[in-house]
């Protein structure tokens, strides 16, 4: 025993003489990492203004919409009525519902309403993207890919403002490829959990949305609501993964792609409000987006200094003209703007603290004691402010094993005080965005509004440590429950009516 005490006293001894050069690359990692994101601010001050506008469309183009639905019987009827109702010419819109692995009468429901129906069936084939992968193959073998100009894809709980593809129309004609448009929730005030994930998906359109299309790069494809040319499915769709929407994205743009988005088309969706069940989904997006990041992440780091790898390359020894200089930057910049969305800052950062603060930290606490270290330590406004309420404590311990678990104790309580101030500060984003959005949020009291500005750090929280179980979990895709009965007529009516 006293070999082994001995052993790992030398360790720790070893350990502790590199805490300083430790703590330097430390932080040299995680300025690199925050580098891909340090462009997010001006986006958002560019969103609190602008946005892009499309002029009216010239022509109208023929769409394909198409909607996987996996035991949705409670919703799909609402969806695609609120598709037939659409002020677009009718002749020029087909609907297509995928039956993915259903047990229950989702497909005898969209039929009777008029869709064109597939049922998959395959129990080792459950994610939306395979759903999606299905439908498209049995397109391309009934029509082929080529007879509808672009598809649109929606969950089986939207329901469209009755302009909704005119609006998408206008961004289609003026030749954008892939478009999403304005996400809102039909259920915002039904408990604050669905609050917290409407909030978070208009403040997606404030901080990501709005200045990426007025600049013509790419944002990011959130799930459903969004519209692509069929050139992007002349292969069929391959993107199969636990969350499609990430690797399409990722992929779209590695190809060169733009994403714009359309503020004026409007559509809306139902969030949970099981707490089990927001979990298990935050957790699939989660690995998703790990997954994304290990498949497309190298491909847009090569963009970055290399360009587009599949088409446009300039030949060796031509003069660049201004056309292809303006769009090799703007892809470039295109593909660091989504690998800085892709990389998991969460788990890096993790994982950074663990090795170098808490594990050569400890080490160092034992070898050098814990020297007029703060209780309340931290440049944040929390720990500042509770110093100033409490004194700036000192705590001072000779070498040992009470100095080590001491040195621990006040570096865990540091890192947790910085994730409070960090959330915390999140709040005046959802008065942000309350005040901003007021025209097109459902109204509501004004204590629920305050309440919802409070829960709503807790969206943030979650996905934090969703990553961090994704990293070890097996996760496997499981469909979200839809149970609303709101339809698109019930929400004109909040809309225009008194505050319940």
């Amino acid at each position: 025993m006293e070999i082994l005490l001995d052993t790992l006293a030398n360790i720790a001894h070893g350990l502790s003489s590199i805490y300083g050069p430790a703590k330097v690359v430390r932080d040299v990692i995680m300025t690199v990492v925050s580098a891909f994101n340090f462009h997010t601010l001006f986006y958002w001050a560019v969103g609190v203004f602008f946005t892009r506008k499309f002029p009216e469309a010239k022509q109208n183009h023929k769409y394909a919409v198409c909607i996987p639905a996996r035991n949705e019987e409670a919703v799909i009827g609402n969806l695609i009525k609120s598709i037939e109702r659409q002020d677009y010419p009718s002749e020029l819109i087909t609907i297509f519902v995928v039956a993915d692995n259903c047990t229950d009468s989702t497909a005898q429901i969209a039929r009777d309403l008029g869709a064109i129906v597939y049922e998959h069936n395959n129990p080792a084939e459950r994610t939306k993207g395979f759903g999606l992968k299905y439908l498209f193959e049995q397109i391309s073998r009934d029509y082929g890919i080529d007879a509808f100009e672009g598809y649109f894809v929606f969950d089986s709980d939207n329901l469209l403002n009755r302009d909704y593809i005119t609006r998408m129309n206008e961004s289609f004609d003026a030749g954008e490829k892939i478009i999403c448009s304005y996400r809102n929730t039909k259920n915002f005030d039904e408990c604050w959990l669905s609050s917290t994930y409407a909030l978070h998906w208009l403040r997606s359109i404030r901080y990501r949305h709005r200045a990426r299309s007025l600049f013509h790069l790419a944002t990011n494809i959130q799930g459903t609501g969004f519209l692509f040319a069929n050139e992007l499915v002349k292969n069929g769709w391959p993107y199969t993964s636990l969350t499609e929407d990430r690797a399409f994205t990722a992929d779209a743009v590695a190809h060169g792609y733009k994403i714009s988005y359309n503020d004026t088309a409007e559509f809306f969706d139902e969030q949970p409000i099981s707490a089990r069940i927001a979990m298990r989904q935050r957790i699939r997006w989660a690995k998703g987006h790990l997954q994304a990041f290990v498949e497309t992440g190298p491909l847009l780091f090569t963009n970055i200094f290399l360009g587009n790898q599949f088409e446009g390359k300039h030949k060796r020894g031509e003069k660049w003209t201004k056309p292809e200089v303006i769009e090799t930057l703007r892809h470039r910049w295109a593909s660091f703007d989504t690998l800085g969305q892709l990389i998991p800052t969460a788990i890096i950062s993790l994982i950074l603290w663990l090795l170098v603060a808490v594990l050569i930290g400890m080490c160092d606490y034992y070898s050098n004691g814990v020297v007029n270290v703060r209780l309340l330590a931290g440049s944040n406004w929390l720990s500042k402010s509770l110093r100033f309420i409490f004194g700036d404590i000192k705590v001072n311990l000779p070498p040992g094993v009470g100095a080590m678990w001491t040195g621990v104790g006040l570096t865990v309580l540091a890192r947790i005080l910085m994730r409070i101030a960090g959330d915390l500060k999140k709040i005046p984003v959802a008065v942000y965005i309350f005040f901003m959005e007021r025209k097109r949020i459902k109204p509501m009291k004004l204590k629920k509004m305050a309440l919802y500005c409070l829960t709503w750090p807790v969206f943030d929280l979650v996905g934090r440590y969703a990553m961090y179980i994704a990293l070890f979990m097996k996760v496997e895709w499981k469909p979200i429950p839809h149970k609303s009965k709101v339809t698109i007529e019930d929400i004109e009516t909040d809309k225009t009516g008194p505050a319940k």
